[in-house]
C-alpha cells in the first residue's frame, strides 16, 4: 500500500497507521499502557495535522482595508509571535533526546515528535501572516526589547544532566504554555479579523494538547519524587515565571518600561484595535493574573507549592 497525492490527511493516516501495524514491519511503534492520556494526545495531533498554506484561508486577508499603520503594527506584532516560535522548535527535539537517554516510556518520547511539527508550524503561519501584511520584519525595531523576546535557556538547560527533567517540564509545559494557551484563548475573543482569529484557533488547539501533556507527565511521576526534588521543580517555575513571564516574553506590556517597551505595546494597541490579533494591558492583565492563580492551584495537590509573584503592574499575585 502507498501514499497518493490525492489521498486525504485522514486516510494517509490510517495508511501509515497499517504499515507500522504491519507483520512484515521490523521496528513497531510501542506504547506504554500505564500512560493512556499521553498516547491518546499522541493520536489525536496525528490526527489534527494542518498546513499553514493551504488550511488557512489567506484570501479572506484584505490588507488593502488597514491604514499604513494598522499593518506595520501588525507586521510587528505576527513577526514577533514567530521570534517566540522559533526557540521553540528546537525545545522539542532537546526534550525528546532527553526522554530517550532516561529511557522514559515511549508514548513521551513520541509525543515530542509531534510537538516539534506543530511549533513550526506556528512559526511559518505567524511569519506568513507578516508577510502578507506588507513584510516579515526579522528583529524587535529597538535593541533594548530583545531580552524580553530571546530564548529562555529551555535547550541549555534539556542538555544538562543537573536540571530535573520534571523542572523543565513544569517550568516551560505547565506554566509558560499554560500562559499561551491563555493568551490565544483570549485572542479569539479580542480578535475581528477572519485569517487573524483562524490562526488564533490553530495554534490555541495545538497549545491545548501541549498543556494536557504537561500536567499528564507531572501527575505521573510526582508521587515518586523526593521533596528535594519538588523544591527543584518549584524553583525551575520561579525562574520561568519573574525571568521569561514576567519580563514580557508573551504580552509585552510586562516588560520593563522603557522606549523599546513602549513602541512594542503601541503597536499591540493599534493592532487589537484594528481587529488583527494582539491585546491590551487591560484586557489581558486579569487573564494572566488568573492564569497565574489556576497554575499555582493545579501544582499545589502535586507537592509543588509557588511563592506569590510580584510586578509593578500586577503587584503581588
Amino acid at each position: 500500500m502507498a501514499l497518493s497525492r490525492d489521498m486525504s490527511a485522514d486516510q494517509a493516516f490510517e495508511v501509515v497507521q497499517t504499515l507500522l501495524d504491519g507483520p512484515e514491519n521490523r521496528f513497531p511503534l510501542t506504547f506504554n499502557s500505564d500512560l493512556p492520556r499521553i498516547r491518546e494526545l499522541f493520536h489525536a495531533a496525528t490526527r489534527n495535522q494542518w498546513d499553514p498554506k493551504t488550511d488557512v484561508d489567506w484570501d479572506q486577508l484584505k490588507p488593502e482595508a488597514y491604514t499604513d499603520e494598522q499593518r506595520y503594527a501588525a507586521r510587528l506584532y505576527w513577526s514577533r509571535r514567530a521570534w517566540s516560535e522559533y526557540g521553540a522548535i528546537s525545545e522539542s527535539p532537546s526534550l525528546q533526546l532527553r526522554f530517550g537517554l532516561e529511557n522514559r516510556p515511549s508514548d513521551m518520547q513520541l509525543f515530542f515528535t509531534i510537538r516539534s511539527q506543530e511549533e513550526a508550524r506556528h512559526a511559518e503561519v505567524c511569519h506568513t501572516m507578516a508577510e502578507k501584511l506588507g513584510g516579515y520584519i526579522e528583529k524587535p525595531v529597538q535593541q533594548l526589547f530583545e531580552g524580553s523576546v530571546a530564548t529562555h535557556g529551555v535547550r541549555r538547560a534539556t542538555l544538562n544532566a543537573d536540571v530535573p527533567l520534571e523542572g523543565i517540564i513544569a517550568a516551560l509545559v505547565c506554566t509558560a504554555e499554560e500562559i499561551a494557551f491563555d493568551v490565544f484563548k483570549h485572542l479569539d475573543d479580542v480578535t475581528r479579523d477572519p485569517v487573524a482569529r483562524q490562526i488564533v484557533r490553530f495554534i490555541m488547539r495545538d497549545e491545548s494538547r501541549h498543556c494536557a501533556f504537561g500536567w499528564y507527565f507531572l501527575e505521573a511521576i510526582c508521587e515518586q519524587l523526593t521533596p528535594e526534588q519538588k523544591k527543584m521543580i518549584e524553583n525551575s517555575v520561579i525562574t520561568m515565571m519573574e525571568k521569561v513571564e514576567l519580563n514580557g516574553y508573551h504580552s509585552a506590556w510586562l516588560a520593563p518600561e522603557n522606549p523599546a517597551s513602549r513602541s512594542e505595546v503601541d503597536a499591540d494597541r493599534i493592532t487589537y484595535e484594528a481587529g488583527l490579533g494582539s491585546t491590551v494591558e487591560e484586557e489581558e492583565k486579569p487573564v494572566f493574573v488568573a492564569t497565574v492563580q489556576r497554575i499555582r492551584e493545579q501544582m499545589k495537590p502535586l507537592g509543588i507549592n509557588l511563592p506569590p509573584f510580584s510586578h509593578p503592574k500586577l503587584g503581588t499575585i
